[in-house]
């Protein structure tokens, strides 16, 4: 059997909003989005459902985004619902080419005001028996938080995820400190793709200015092909993190 390269994307996209969050730009993202042409789609803030608008804001969708991003590309996609207020709600999703044999989506909330999830699905290729497991996540602001989440995204993939399965765990891990990927590796040989082709994380944030190093992807058993930060053109001037793109070959 030939080995299978495919292109993921993870994006963080502030729920539609430009920089500032005074302009909706849902409808530029989702077209820089679909120039990439990956396979994998992970998505991190992002509506749900919201009622309530701007007047200002003409495009605005008061139906899922995920929906709306996936358009006709990725006919397959899962969300995990986290923060819930009364005019909606907004969490992480994932966008696929390719049929979800599975998903769930698990609280890992530190606390009642900052509500987390890990989206974790299981993605069956055509012509190909192993199935990839992928886990889109977004981590909390405070490392105390983040601790505790790293250690039920450790849990979760030690009890569901067999150890010769293909992995992607992909999102935004606010890491500004840069102490989550030794963890990652030292309990469940995930590597970062940046750190695993270029020695160092991607800086990812403001995204007119890039210096933190917040987004990753992180893999297992699978060949990393090429890695890029996305700041090139429309990229500075949409959300407030740069998009990563990989490609892996299965």
């Amino acid at each position: 059997m030939q080995p299978m390269e495919f292109r993921v994307l993870s994006y963080n996209i502030h729920k539609g909003f430009a920089t500032n969050k005074r302009k909706f730009v849902l409808k530029q993202m989702r077209e820089s989005i679909h120039l990439v042409k990956a396979d994998l789609v992970f998505l991190q803030e992002v509506l749900g459902h919201h009622d309530q608008r701007d007047h200002r804001m003409s495009d605005w969708k008061t139906a899922s985004q995920f929906e709306y991003m996936a358009d006709s590309l990725w006919p397959h996609f899962a969300y995990g619902k986290n923060a819930v207020y009364s005019s909606g709600h907004h969490g992480n999703a994932i966008l696929s080419k390719y049929p979800f044999t599975l998903f769930e989506n698990i609280d890992i909330s530190s606390n009642r005001y900052d509500r987390r999830g890990i989206l974790h699905g299981v993605i069956k290729i055509p012509h190909h028996k192993e199935a990839i497991h992928v886990i889109c996540i977004h981590l909390g602001l405070l490392e105390s938080w983040r601790k505790n989440q790293i250690e039920r995204l450790i849990t979760q993939i030690e009890a569901n995820v067999p150890k010769d399965a293909p992995l992607i765990v992909a999102g935004d891990f606010n890491d500004w400190r840069e102490r989550i990927t030794i963890r990652l590796s030292e309990r469940l040989h995930l590597q970062e793709v940046f750190w695993k082709l270029y020695g160092e994380h991607a800086r990812t944030f403001p995204s007119w200015f890039p210096v933190l190093k917040l987004d990753r992807i992180y893999t297992r058993g699978l060949h990393i092909a090429a890695a890029q930060c996305l700041t090139e053109g429309p990229w500075s001037k949409l959300s407030d993190h740069t998009a990563l793109c990989a490609e892996f070959s299965l």
